[in-house]
């Protein structure tokens, strides 16, 4: 399996499938590369390269004790796009990944990039302050951190309901859906799992977001209970320029995975990827 190590190290784990032009997948928090299986092959079936990693202290990449911040996480990207020399890169970034995505693209530019999709996405600032009142209060991001530490194999259960929306009427939230977010997310470790909370919830991508200059799709659904829309999607479609904002209607966090927004999302990508 390939691996990529990076300038402290780190080596990170990395698919690789088919050929033509490249689209980079960044997966969310606490998932890994697995989480991009039926997107990566629906690119790669219609002539892409697919390529999409663990980012470090998830699933089969290194497992440091700190670097999780997102200055480090876009470093890390970086290691992989300059090890790999990738040019002319679509990148695909879900939730905490979308944080990951802008600020790769503050500390590095869009020199090797094309396009960009923020799916579900973080930016440009979770946390509740007076300038965002639209965020999430501190006291939602110290109960995650209180759940890992207390049992965290449960948390993740109990957590995965949220995320795809099980816990909403008609859903077709599938037990595979939930039992593979258990999956990734135990092979995620307890000190990143925490660390990344601080992260993604206080972390300001705003002045990152002024950097786009690449066409952008932004896809978010409109009962996302993990990011929510109005802190996250809304804002983001008015910063980033030349920017395409979908909304799904009823859509949760975890888009990419359930079935019905599954599809519409393929869609919507393989369109925007050949646009």
């Amino acid at each position: 399996m390939p691996y990529v190590s990076t300038r402290d190290d780190t080596r990170i784990f990395f698919y690789d499938w088919g050929s033509g032009s490249p689209v980079l997948f960044i997966h969310g928090w606490p998932l890994n590369a697995d989480a991009w299986h039926d997107q990566m092959k629906m690119v790669v079936d219609n002539g892409f390269r697919a390529i999409a990693h663990d980012r470090r202290g998830h699933g089969r990449s290194g497992q440091p004790w700190d670097g999780y911040d997102f200055d480090t996480f876009a470093d890390d990207l970086n290691d992989l796009v300059t090890t790999v020399d990738l040019h002319d890169i679509t990148l695909v970034a879900h939730s905490m990944g979308g944080g990951e995505l802008a600020r790769y693209i503050g500390r590095h530019g869009t020199s090797r990039l094309s396009k960009a999709v923020l799916l579900s996405a973080v930016p440009p600032l979770m946390l509740k302050t007076d300038a965002n009142p639209e965020g999430t209060p501190q006291e939602v991001f110290d109960k995650l951190k209180a759940g890992i530490l207390a049992e965290r194999s449960q948390f993740w259960h109990d957590s995965a309901d949220a995320f795809f929306g099980a816990n909403r009427p008609g859903n077709k939230v599938t037990q595979g859906n939930k039992d593979a977010f258990w999956l990734m997310a135990m092979a995620e470790n307890i000190q990143a799992g925490v660390a990344c909370v601080d992260a993604f919830s206080s972390t300001d991508f705003t002045e990152d977001l002024k950097k786009f200059d690449i066409p952008t799709l932004i896809v978010h659904g409109d009962d996302d209970q993990i990011v929510p829309i109005a802190a996250s999607g809304e804002k983001s479609s008015k910063i980033v320029q030349n920017s395409t904002y979908k909304v799904y209607q009823g859509g949760s966090h975890g888009i990419a995975l359930v079935s019905g927004y599954k599809e519409k999302f393929n869609a919507d990508l393989l369109e925007f990827l050949r646009s």
